[in-house]
């Protein structure tokens, strides 16, 4: 005897192709002004702003000797020094970046696999500062670094990464990832007489890549857009990051060309775009391995 199926409608799900439909429409939204930006800059200034807008420069054709024109403009600009803006920043994030990998590594570490009293406490004072904004510290900030003599140098952009500063974010995604590694792989190592120097060296770290590109990747964005605090740090042009250098060449040329500055533009964002490519193969592990086990 066949009984009636009495059990609750399962959900429905929206049909593959309307949410094809729907993530393209989102993906274009999002890319546009990206793409906008890059197809002025290879533009002629009186094309830059035209109306009605166009996307390619007429005629298409000449496209690359505009575009080669633009950024030459910019890139040899004698007033503001991209090439040596793009060394600093370079050299400012390498270290930055460097240190709050290591440096979140090893706190994430503590919160995640040592057992010590107020671990909890600890962990919710670091979520929270979290929620502090830049401004509350800002000035505390400017007194230290000027009390030792940091002011008009690179090391407040890069020193306190070494200690995890500002780095709540990073820790928070670190210890969620070493929590989902089994616990008898420690017991395992203890009993080949490793300790946590080696339990943290040769088995969470190796397999922590994914997760560490992460936290790197997502450092290396901030550090390389962050505008105030080199700002508030820095005092000589020739110190100036990409981001400085960007707002001086908009400020100081006044009617700025804006297929010029589009060219600018492209110039600051493009490393970051080309790091995430080159690394995104790992990157969407790490957000895969945080969505799945976090």
């Amino acid at each position: 005897m066949i009984r009636p199926d009495t059990s609750p409608p399962s959900p429905r799900r929206a049909p593959p192709i309307a949410s094809g439909i729907v993530l393209c429409v989102l993906a274009v939204l999002y890319a546009m002004p990206l793409v906008w930006m890059v197809f002025t800059s290879i533009k002629p200034e009186d094309q830059a702003i035209s109306t009605p807008p166009v996307l390619l420069p007429t005629p298409a054709a000449e496209a690359p000797r505009f575009a080669s024109e633009n950024y030459s403009a910019v890139w040899n600009d004698p007033s503001v020094r991209f090439p040596l803006y793009l060394r600093n920043t370079l050299i400012i994030a390498a270290l930055a970046v460097s240190g709050m990998v290591v440096s979140s590594a090893v706190v994430a570490y503590g919160f995640a696999r040592v057992r010590w009293r107020f671990r909890g406490v600890m962990f919710a004072l670091v979520l929270a500062t979290l929620m502090v904004p830049f401004p509350v510290v800002m000035t505390p900030l400017y007194s230290i670094f000027r009390s030792l003599g940091w002011i008009g140098t690179f090391k407040p952009l890069w020193v306190p990464a070494w200690f995890a500063y500002g780095g709540g974010l990073s820790i928070f995604l670190l210890r969620q990832f070493y929590m989902t590694i089994p616990r008898e792989l420690d017991e395992a190592a203890r009993l080949d007489g490793c300790g946590h120097f080696g339990i943290f060296f040769r088995i969470i770290l190796p397999l922590s890549k994914p997760a560490l590109a992460m936290v790197a990747l997502f450092y290396f964005n901030y550090v390389w857009n962050d505008f105030i605090t080199p700002y508030i740090f820095l005092n000589h042009q020739d110190q100036f990051t990409l981001a400085l250098g960007l707002q001086l060449y908009q400020s100081q040329a006044g009617n700025t060309p804006w297929n010029l500055l589009m060219a600018a533009s492209t110039l600051v964002v493009a490393p970051v775009l080309l790091l995430f490519f080159l690394t995104q193969r790992t990157f969407v592990q790490g957000v895969a391995a945080e969505g799945i086990k976090g």
